[in-house]
C-alpha cells in the first residue's frame, strides 16, 4: 500500500504533501499504487474519530459524495463498477466542478474554494493532520488548507460561520497529490474544538484524520466528580504497550463497548515465559476507586489473567521504569472470555499512571477506571 506512481518521492515525516495526479485505475488492488508515508504523529489518537462523537456539521457542496464520509473510521473503499444517477459513487467528500463567471472567464478564481466544518469528537491540541485523497486520482483538489477554532458548547454551523468566530490557520494553502495520504505537522499548542477543511478550488477528499492530544473540559469533569480516568475522551492515553500485533491498545479506552474482535487490544501468541502489558496515563493526578476489565468479543483468545498497578509521577517516579514506584491495586486475577469484570478497589491510592499486565497474552476489549481528581490534579488540569 505504499507504492508510488512514476518517480514521485515519498515525503519525510516533516514534509507536507505529495504532488500530482496518480495513474488512472488499471484494475486489481486499488491500493497497490497508493502513496503514503510514516508520520511521527499518527500514533496519537484521532480527535476527529466519529466514535468519539466527531461530526461534519456542514459543507458548501457535496454534489457527488457526502461530507459525512470524511470521518468514517475504516479506510476508503473503491468499487470501479458502482455508479449512480450523478456519476461515479466515491467513498469520500466530493464537490462538483467549479466554473468561472462567464464564457470569457471559464476558470474559477484563485479565491474560489469548497469547505466543510468539522466538530472534533474530543477537543485537544492538534499535532498532525492527514488529508487522504485515496481513489481520487484526477479529481482531487489542487490544494487544501485547514483552520481551527475553539468555541464552547455545541455551536451550530451558523454559529461557527459568524463573523466574530476567530479561526487559526493550522495548515496553510498547500498543493496535494491524488490517491495519497497527504500529511501535515501542526505546531500550534492551543486547544481547539472545531476545524474548517478547505479544498481549492474543488474536488474530492476521502478521509480526514486529526491526530493530537485530548484536553478535556475541567469544568465538566468537576461537575461529574467521579468519571472514567483513563477514557480517551477524558484525556486518558495509552502511552506504551508490549505488543500491538493485531490491534492497538488505544482501542481499550474508546467509548462504548467493543463490537467485534479487532475493536479491542489483542497481542500475538507468546511462545516464551513473558507476559504482555499496557501503560496508561490518567486524566491527571487522581484516586481510582473501581475498575472494569471487559473481554467482550474475545472468546478463545481472551487474556487469561490480569493485574493492575498504579504510579504517581508527581513524586518523580518514572512511568517507563516498570520496576520502581508501582503499587499493585489488583492482584493477578482470572478473567473469563467475553465478559465484563468489575472490581471495587479497597485501598485509595493516588496515581497519574496505571498499568495492566495480562498473562500470558490475548485480548482486552475495554478498560474503565472510575475515580476522581485530587485537588492537585484539578489545579494542574486547569492551569
Amino acid at each position: 500500500m505504499s507504492g508510488t506512481p512514476g518517480n514521485a518521492p515519498l515525503p519525510t515525516p516533516s514534509s507536507s504533501a505529495f504532488a500530482g495526479d496518480a495513474n488512472p485505475y488499471a484494475g486489481g488492488d486499488p491500493y497497490a499504487d497508493y502513496r503514503s508515508a510514516t508520520f511521527d504523529f499518527t500514533h496519537l489518537p484521532d480527535l476527529a474519530d466519529r466514535r468519539l462523537g466527531a461530526g461534519v456539521l456542514a459543507a458548501n457542496d457535496e454534489f457527488f459524495a457526502e461530507r459525512e464520509n470524511l470521518l468514517n473510521p475504516e479506510a476508503a473503499h473503491f468499487d470501479p463498477e458502482r455508479f449512480g444517477h450523478k456519476g461515479k459513487i466515491m467513498d469520500g467528500w466530493e464537490t462538483r466542478r467549479r466554473r468561472g463567471a462567464a464564457a470569457d472567464t471559464p476558470h474559477p478564481t484563485d479565491e474560489d474554494h469548497d469547505w466543510a466544518l468539522i466538530r472534533l469528537g474530543a477537543p485537544g491540541v492538534v499535532r498532525g493532520i492527514v488529508v487522504d485523497t485515496a481513489h481520487f486520482r484526477g479529481n482531487y483538489p489542487q490544494a487544501v488548507s485547514v483552520e481551527a477554532a475553539s468555541v464552547a458548547g455545541t455551536p451550530s454551523a451558523e454559529d461557527l460561520l459568524a463573523a466574530d468566530v476567530r479561526w487559526t490557520v493550522l495548515v496553510p494553502r498547500t498543493p496535494v497529490g491524488g490517491h495519497a495520504a497527504n500529511g501535515f505537522v501542526v505546531r500550534d499548542p492551543r486547544r481547539f474544538t472545531h476545524l474548517r477543511l478547505n479544498q481549492h478550488p474543488d474536488g474530492g477528499i476521502a478521509r480526514l484524520r486529526v491526530h493530537g492530544e485530548v484536553v478535556p473540559d475541567p469544568a465538566w469533569l468537576a461537575v461529574l466528580g467521579t468519571f472514567d480516568l483513563v477514557a480517551l475522551e477524558n484525556g486518558g492515553r495509552a502511552e506504551d504497550a508490549s505488543d500491538r500485533f493485531y490491534s492497538p491498545p488505544v482501542h481499550t479506552i474508546q467509548p462504548g463497548r467493543s463490537r467485534k474482535m479487532d475493536d479491542g487490544w489483542e497481542t500475538r501468541r507468546r511462545r516464551d515465559k513473558g507476559h504482555d502489558w499496557v501503560r496508561y496515563r490518567l486524566t491527571e493526578q487522581s484516586v481510582p476507586r473501581a475498575v472494569e476489565i471487559d473481554t467482550g468479543c474475545y472468546k478463545g483468545n481472551a487474556a487469561g489473567w490480569a493485574a493492575l498497578s498504579v504510579l504517581d509521577a508527581t513524586t518523580g517516579a518514572d512511568p517507563a521504569d516498570h520496576t520502581t514506584g508501582w503499587t499493585e491495586i489488583l492482584p493477578r486475577t482470572r478473567l473469563q472470555p467475553d465478559t465484563v469484570h468489575r472490581f471495587p478497589l479497597e485501598k485509595a491510592t493516588t496515581a497519574t499512571h496505571l498499568r495492566i499486565d495480562i498473562y500470558p497474552d490475548g485480548g482486552i476489549a475495554r478498560l474503565r477506571v472510575h475515580g476522581s481528581l485530587t485537588e492537585e490534579g484539578t489545579r494542574r488540569l486547569t492551569s
